[in-house]
């Protein structure tokens, strides 16, 4: 889903380095998940909202680029298409939350149509 031209440029840049020896699929998926998480950090014991929202911006951009990096050379490296596998999900999704059961509805699909 990145520009041709931007993938180019990651695998340029990993190339130049030598790192691909790192980056296995293992290595990449922990790496995702620590990036992920240190996205989850900004909102530790807190809710930022409005300008509390603007004060972590510039870290969350960076942490949001480090995710895509990672997610990136995932799927480059395992020869998925993004793209594709995003709109797969999304078919599965639609079938899985109708409009009728899920609109303003914040349950998991199994619980839909439930009543309590």
């Amino acid at each position: 889903m990145l520009p041709n031209d931007l993938m180019q440029e990651l695998i340029v840049f990993r190339a130049e380095r030598d790192w691909e020896q790192f980056h296995t699929p293992r290595n990449l998926a922990i790496s995702l998940s620590l990036e992920a998480g240190e996205v989850l950090e900004l909102f530790q014991w807190q809710d930022p909202q409005g300008e509390a929202v603007q004060a972590v911006l510039p870290r969350l951009q960076e942490e949001v680029a480090d995710v895509a990096v990672y997610l990136a050379y995932l799927c480059h490296d395992l020869g998925i298409d993004l793209e594709a596998a995003i709109r797969s999900k999304m078919m599965k999704n639609r079938e899985k939350y109708p409009v009728a059961l899920a609109r303003g509805s914040a349950k998991k699909y199994t619980e839909l149509g439930e009543t309590q």
